[in-house]
């Protein structure tokens, strides 16, 4: 598989199959991403994985809490605009419709919501964090990190979900996993192997063409 491949293949997975992976795999993954770029070779990064038991206590402490805590950050800005608006509208309703819930099923679609607090049934659940003190450029480092955790991922042959989510339990996944007070936890990531035939998994978000996003000049 080629890089080109990797990145095709990739898409959110909101449904796993039990199956465990391998707490060496998961490990050769997170050393492999760690080449990934960072302003000054900062290295940002700083990972906590969660399977099996643990996992399951875990996933049973949020349960109990399904509002969650204050939020380390907004995921979204404030009042939306487009075509930032529109894109994330029509993303959650294509979500949804593979599931065949209407915009009007409210209670519905807290329940799906909620299911990322069980990461989706995946067997693996990861944390990324980062110092509070850095700033906007190694968040983006961070970021890379977590796209490259996911191309090496494909490149095994799972699959992952990469979840803002975890932002709304930072208390708790600070005390469970022992994350320093000193840093914040910016996201969580669901990996697994994807329940093949569940209609979740069809969702491919879209996305607009380059002429859209893109300037290309002074080229033959």
């Amino acid at each position: 598989m080629n890089v080109s491949e990797a990145v095709a293949a990739r898409v959110s997975i909101r449904a796993f199959k039990p199956d465990p992976v391998p707490g060496e795999v998961v490990a050769d993954i997170l050393v492999r991403a760690a080449a990934a770029p960072s302003g000054g070779n900062l290295q940002p990064w700083r990972v906590y994985g969660l399977a099996g038991a643990p996992l399951a206590e875990f996933k049973a402490q949020v349960a109990a809490n399904p509002f969650g805590e204050a939020a380390e950050y907004e995921v979204y800005p404030a009042n939306l605009w487009d075509p930032f608006r529109t894109r994330r509208f029509q993303n959650g309703e294509d979500l949804y419709a593979t599931l065949g819930i209407p915009r009007d099923d409210r209670p519905a679609r807290l329940r799906q919501l909620a299911k990322n607090g069980d990461f989706f049934g995946a067997p693996v659940g990861l944390f990324f964090c980062l110092d509070r003190q850095l700033g906007p450029p190694q968040w983006a480092d961070l970021g890379m990190f977590m796209q490259t955790v996911m191309l090496l991922a494909v490149e095994r042959g799972l699959d992952t979900c990469a979840q803002e989510y975890w932002a709304r339990y930072p208390r708790t996944i600070a005390s469970f996993v022992g994350v320093p007070d000193d840093h914040m936890v910016f996201a969580g990531m669901a990996l697994g192997h994807r329940e093949p035939g569940h209609p979740i998994n069809s969702l491919k978000a879209a996305r607009d063409g380059v002429e859209v996003w893109g300037s290309l000049r002074g080229f033959d």
